[in-house]
């Protein structure tokens, strides 16, 4: 392979910059540019110089054996000062040395796959806690990575593996009496998986809202006090209001965390019959929006009520103008803010009682692996059902389940979606 080199922090001035080296020229590198090298993984300061001796910077340097480090080859970090100049002269160093390129968006973590330092579930784990911006986020992507879907994924492979091996002695002895018979046993395995199965793909629409962020929809007439709503919550000027109905004709949205969950609050147009055109389009964008939420909060004027959007399940139903004193029901008043605090703390009990039913599987990717898996397993379980004259149709069922689950974690069928995930990396990771 390559040795590749990058900057491996954000650019920008800093107290500290890191630049990364991997592969086989990376200690042969570090002497040529620091001297001696030092003993592996211990930090020690060096003089880093040019090609014609000239000194660049004094840094620390770490050295990592081959399969000692993340990649999984020779590495080379080199800790520098981080002002811009110093990273773009050793950059500029490193450019003009004989074996030696700058990587590629992702490469260092597309390398520690290939050396079978992660499994692709934890390149995407990684991938979320460098996006990560809740402590749900963290949290999440932290599990991911620590290889736990993984190692569910062989759990439930190993327990496959025995099941198709029973039905494949099936298979070699069918021309025997067999003493004993293997279907309760090939069908308690199958039941067991399929059911974890099932459960980790409801759950994992619930992982995936903690990844991408939930959304909570406020609704209802027009100048009910929607927009003020969104404002107090977000604590600035994010909508216009105005005493004139009709003000909002677009999703207006808001990103915040309540406590450590990523929430974006949508404000939508107010819902009404209406002759305007643009209007029109905006109640039909808030209807669409409001029914994919996960939560709706809905702002009520008196009596009024939606056909197209009723309330249902967790929606919350306040009177949208409490400072007025209009009923007796329980109301919210964005001008004042009375009110607010109990929303937030109702919306995030709601949504805090949702992540706890969270899956280890994040992705869409991971789901339709997962789907495909206990759908083969349907199919095996009806197959063992059916005797042992259909032993081989379910041993087919038996590898692909355990196909499916190989893709989720890399081993089989997942060429196609590489570039598309080390894409999403930044330059030096």
């Amino acid at each position: 392979m390559d040795t590749i080199y990058a900057l491996a922090t954000a650019r920008g001035k800093a107290g500290v910059a890191v630049v990364r080296i991997s592969g086989p020229r990376a200690r042969a590198v570090a002497a040529d540019i620091a001297g001696e090298i030092p003993t592996p993984r211990v930090a020690t300061l060096r003089v880093i110089r040019d090609d014609e001796g000239g000194r660049l910077d004094e840094a620390l340097i770490l050295w990592f054996e081959d399969g000692h480090s993340f990649t999984g080859e020779e590495v080379v970090e080199l800790h520098l000062h981080g002002s811009q100049a110093t990273v773009a002269a050793v950059l500029r160093d490193l450019s003009g040395r004989d074996g030696l390129r700058l990587a590629e968006p992702g490469e260092f973590t597309r390398r520690a796959l290939e050396n079978e330092r992660l499994d692709l579930a934890q390149v995407e784990g990684l991938a979320d806690l460098i996006d990560a911006e809740t402590e749900a986020q963290r949290k999440q992507a932290l599990r991911v990575l620590s290889g736990a879907l993984g190692a569910r994924a062989e759990g439930w492979r190993s327990q496959l593996i025995r099941a198709a091996a029973l039905m494949e002695a099936t298979i070699d002895f069918a021309d025997e009496d067999v003493p004993v018979d293997v279907s309760p046993e090939v069908l308690d395995l199958i039941g067991a998986v399929r059911a974890e199965l099932i459960e980790e793909v409801d759950g994992s629409r619930i992982a995936e809202r903690i990844r991408d962020g939930f959304e909570v929809a406020i609704v209802g007439p027009p100048n009910v006090g929607k927009s003020t709503l969104l404002n107090a919550l977000s604590g600035r000027e994010a909508a216009i209001t105005s005493e004139f109905a009709g003000t909002t004709r677009d999703v207006i949205e808001v990103r915040m965390d309540l406590n450590g969950l990523p929430v974006t609050i949508l404000d939508t147009a107010g819902l009404r019959a209406t002759d305007d055109h643009v209007e029109g389009i905006g109640i039909a964008r808030a209807i669409e929006r409001a029914k994919a939420a996960d939560l709706r909060v809905f702002l009520m004027d008196g009596d009024s009520s939606f056909s197209e959007l009723e309330p249902s399940g967790d929606d919350i139903v306040l009177d949208g103008k409490g400072d007025l004193g209009r009923g007796d029901g329980p109301s919210i008043s964005g001008k004042t803010g009375q009110g607010v605090s109990d929303l937030v703390a109702r919306i995030t009990t709601i949504l805090e009682a949702r992540a706890a039913t969270a899956a280890i599987a994040t992705r869409e990717r991971h789901r339709i692996a997962i789907s495909r898996a206990a759908e083969a397993l349907e199919s095996a379980q009806d197959e063992v059902s059916s005797g042992s004259e259909r032993a081989e149709l379910a041993a087919e069922d038996l590898r692909s389940a355990i196909r499916a689950l190989d893709s989720l974690i890399g081993r089989v069928d997942v060429e196609n979606i590489l570039d598309e995930i080390f894409a999403s990396f930044c330059l030096g990771k």
